[in-house]
């Protein structure tokens, strides 16, 4: 078999593994807006799409299950092709934006945006992008700026979410018994009681957003394989870094905002990616692997638990878990065997 031949069969392999995740993540939408605890026919969807009046059904569609399902697409979006652009740019796949404090920051910000100072819709959106970036920049130039060894940039990540993970404690116990209870909500990473205007203003991020990083795919890819090389190349690095930066901040904190942190969602979705993409990193892969993820879980979480429905960040978290743990062993393993 030629060079040629391979490659197109390796181009077309990648073709059909995009489509198939664009199919699941479609149907998994769909099973999101019809399914769960009351459920919707799909010709009466599609009536009340076209206008009809169906009563309640109408209601509880239009106002509950669809801006449930189009938050949960959206922030999936968002999250997992940040995970899978921290990962490339660092060549690191512990490093997500959860996991290095960015969802914290954002988190930290919108909960004392909440509790202290009353905001509300892009009030609370702001805060969370002015606390992720402020994280993001402070990791950065804690560890000594755009080529320092990932390692490092991550333990200092972990140690700054440490410290918001405090500061998040302490505005809870300033607050009200209802302020507490429902940030508390929030913070599980609930999708319950989205409404219009967060479908609006996440959707407005993700439209901005998501475009500018998958234009970032190529020359993170090239950084991927080392910054030397991308520099000879004609890569800027550290204005790709910057850029990159600043683009998960944005869709990291916008999901945030909305929909609270769900956890491990970018940390999932990169490792996952590369694994379809035959050992390739691909930010359209992961955008729809995380949305996948987050519409799935919502689906698990809203199923008829004995206990009542859960978050969708609490089943998000289930899966992440063991994700990080075989992350870090594998990690280990092989600093031993180069080392």
């Amino acid at each position: 078999m030629t060079a040629a031949v391979l490659r197109a069969a390796t181009a077309r392999r990648r073709r059909l593994v995009l489509a198939a995740a664009a199919a699941a993540t479609v149907a998994l939408f769909v099973a999101r807006a019809l399914l769960g605890d009351y459920q919707i026919a799909a010709p009466d969807a599609v009536r009340i799409l076209l206008g009809a009046d169906l009563g309640p059904a109408s209601f509880i569609f239009l106002e509950t299950k669809l801006p449930t399902a189009l938050v949960a697409l959206a922030a999936g979006l968002a999250l997992g092709g940040s995970g899978a652009a921290f990962q490339s740019m660092l060549r690191n796949p512990l490093a997500s934006p959860d996991v290095m404090g960015v969802t914290l920051g954002a988190s930290a910000a919108a909960v004392t945006g909440l509790v202290v100072a009353g905001l509300t819709g892009a009030q609370v959106t702001a805060a969370a992008f002015a606390g992720g970036l402020a994280v993001a920049l402070g990791i950065f130039v804690l560890s000594g700026g755009a080529h320092s060894a990932s390692n490092r940039i991550i333990l200092i990540g972990l140690g700054l979410a440490f410290a918001l993970q405090a500061v998040i404690h302490w505005v809870l116990i300033r607050g009200s018994v209802y302020q507490a209870r429902d940030a508390m909500r929030w913070l599980s990473g609930s999708l319950n009681a989205m409404t219009w205007d967060g479908v609006s203003r996440l959707w407005v991020a993700v439209a901005v957003g998501l475009p500018l990083l998958l234009l970032l795919g190529r020359p993170l890819r090239l950084i991927e394989v080392g910054d030397d090389l991308a520099g000879g190349l004609g890569i800027r690095v550290p204005r790709v870094r910057l850029a990159v930066l600043l683009v998960v901040v944005l869709l990291t904190a916008s999901a945030t905002s909305v929909a609270g942190p769900i956890a491990f969602v970018g940390l999932l979705a990169g490792p996952i990616a590369r694994r379809l993409n035959a050992g390739r990193s691909s930010l359209p892969l992961a955008a729809l692997v995380g949305a996948a993820v987050v519409l799935g879980a919502d689906l698990l979480g809203d199923a008829r638990w004995p206990w009542g429905p859960l978050p969708v960040g609490i089943i998000t978290g289930l899966l992440g878990a063991p994700m990080l743990v075989a992350l870090l062993l594998r990690s280990t393993s092989e600093e031993e065997i180069h080392g």
